[in-house]
C-alpha cells in the first residue's frame, strides 16, 4: 500500500515565490488521552501473537490491516463471525499490555472502484457512490463496536491511508468540501444533516465513533505526495518544506472533523526491495537530509492541525546484519538502525520533538523483510556483500537486529516533550 504518483518539479519553483519565512516553533499540541509519557514502538503482528510479541520486543503497540473491501463478500468481518476479528485483536493486545491499532483500508478493494486501474479514480468513484457508502458506513460502525468491547481501554483506528492524499489532489484550493462524497446522501440516518462532500465523510467517521465506540482515538493519514510534491523524491527545501507542510495542515483543517492523532509514512518497503525488485535505481535509499526534511515537514503539520503524529509501516531492513543479501525477506534499509542504533539518539530525539509520539515498524509488501522468520529459512548467514559483518543473532529474517533494538529500547525509552 502506498500511492504515490508522477510529480512535477516545477511546482516547487512555484511554492518557493512568496513563501512566507518560517515562524517561531510553536508549543506542541498535548497528547492523546492516556497515551503513555514515553515514545512508543509497534510492530505489525498477527491476531494470537500478541504476548509472544509483547515478550519477544517489549513493544507497547501492535497492528493489523481490516481490508477486502465492505461489498465484496470477502471483508474483513469475515474473517472471523460477525466481525469478531476486530473484539479478538483487541483483547489479546490489551490482555498482553499492547496498545492495538487498526488500520481501516477498504475503500480501494470495495466495488465499483476496485475494477477500476487508477487507484485515485477508483478510490474516488468510491466515495461518490451511495451504495458503495452506505455499506461502508454500516462496516466502519461494526469495526467501532467491536472495538468498544475493552472501553474504557483505547484502541486505534487508523483511517484509509492514501485517501485523504487522493482527495487532497483532488480537491480545488487544499478544501476537501469541493469534493464530492456520499455522506446524508448515502440513506444512513445517523448521518442526516452532513454535507455530501469529502470534509463530510470525515464528520461522518466522527459521529460514527462518538455514537459506537468513544474509546477508540481516531487517525487522519498524512500522505506527503497530496501536495503533488514528493519530499523524498522532490528534495525541497527548508522554506519550501515549510510551505508544503502549511498546505498540508490548511487540507486537514478544511475536513471540520477532529481526529485525535496523525499517521504518516514514508515508504511501504525496504530501500534494497524497491532497488531490486521494483528497479528504482537505488532512489529510495534515505541520506540524513531525509530524516531532517521529514521531521521539519511533520512538525509543521502536527503544529498546524493540533495532533501529534505516528510513524506508521516503517521498513524493517539493515544494513548490518549479514542476513540482508536483498534475497526475498532479507531486503536492506537503513531507518531501523539511524532511528533505534545511535547512542545520542539524535534522529529520534528530533522526532520526538516533532511532535511524533509512536512507530510502527512492518513492510507493506509482500518479501519485505520481518522481525520474525517469515520466511522460514532458519538462521541465515549469507556471503559477505554490502559491507555486512554481524552474525545473525537468531533465525529472524532480519537476523534478528530490531529484537535487539527494541529490548535495548525498552530499558531506556524516550521521554515525550
Amino acid at each position: 500500500m502506498h500511492g504515490r504518483i508522477p510529480l512535477v518539479a516545477a511546482l516547487l519553483v512555484a511554492l518557493t515565490i512568496g513563501a512566507a519565512p518560517a515562524t517561531a516553533v510553536a508549543k506542541l499540541p498535548p497528547k492523546p488521552a492516556g497515551w503513555p509519557a514515553t515514545l512508543q514502538l509497534g510492530l505489525k503482528d498477527d491476531p494470537g501473537s500478541a504476548a509472544a510479541t509483547r515478550k519477544k520486543f517489549r513493544t507497547g503497540l501492535r497492528y493489523q490491516y481490516l481490508a477486502g473491501g465492505v461489498n465484496t463478500g470477502g471483508g474483513w468481518s469475515t474473517w472471523n463471525p460477525g466481525g469478531a476479528y476486530v473484539s479478538n485483536y483487541v483483547r489479546e493486545s490489551v490482555k498482553a499490555g499492547m496498545l492495538p491499532v487498526l488500520t481501516y483500508y477498504n475503500l480501494r478493494h470495495s466495488k465499483p472502484g476496485a475494477g477500476v486501474a487508477d487507484e485515485m479514480r477508483g478510490v474516488l468513484r468510491n466515495l461518490a457512490d451511495p451504495a458503495t457508502m452506505r455499506a461502508y458506513y454500516g462496516d466502519v460502525a461494526l469495526a467501532l463496536r467491536r472495538a468498544a468491547v475493552v472501553r474504557p481501554k483505547a484502541v486505534v483506528l487508523h483511517v484509509e491511508p492514501d485517501l485523504w492524499g487522493y482527495v487532497q489532489q483532488a480537491a480545488e484550493n487544499d478544501d476537501a468540501a469541493t469534493v464530492t462524497a456520499a455522506v446524508a446522501g448515502s440513506g444512513v440516518a445517523a448521518l442526516r444533516g452532513l454535507p455530501d462532500t469529502a470534509a463530510g465523510f470525515a464528520q461522518a467517521l466522527v459521529r460514527l465513533r462518538d455514537a459506537h465506540a468513544p474509546n477508540v482515538r481516531l487517525a487522519y493519514h498524512l500522505s506527503d505526495w497530496g501536495t503533488r510534491v514528493d519530499l523524498h523524491l522532490n528534495r525541497p527545501n527548508g522554506a519550501q518544506t515549510d510551505a508544503l507542510a502549511r498546505r498540508a495542515a490548511a487540507f486537514e483543517r478544511s475536513l471540520g472533523a477532529r481526529f485525535d492523532l496523525l499517521f504518516t509514512d514514508w515508504a511501504d518497503a525496504d530501500s534494497g526491495f524497491e532497488q531490486k525488485i521494483r528497479g528504482d535505481g537505488g532512489a529510495s535509499w534515505w541520506a540524513p537530509a531525509d530524516f531532517t526534511r521529514a521531521s521539519r515537514f511533520l512538525g509543521g503539520v502536527v503544529r498546524g492541525t493540533g495532533m501529534r503524529a505516528i510513524v506508521w509501516q516503517l521498513p524493517l531492513g539493515n544494513t548490518v546484519m549479514r542476513a540482508m543479501d536483498d534475497t526475498w525477506g532479507h531486503f536492506r534499509d537503513n531507518r531501523v538502525q539511524t532511528l533505534l542504533d545511535d547512542g545520542r539518539r539524535r534522529v529520534l530525539k528530533r522526532m520526538a520533538r516533532a511532535g511524533v509520539v509512536g512507530l510502527l515498524f512492518g513492510g507493506g509488501a509482500d518479501g519485505t523483510t520481518n522481525a520474525s522468520d517469515w520466511n522460514r529459512d532458519g538462521v541465515t548467514n549469507p556471503p559477505r556483500v554490502f559491507g555486512r559483518t554481524r552474525d545473525s543473532y537468531n533465525a529472524d529474517d532480519d537476523g534478528g537486529f530490531f529484537q535487539q533494538l527494541s529490548r535495548r529500547y525498552a530499558r531506556d525509552p524516550l521521554r515525550l516533550p
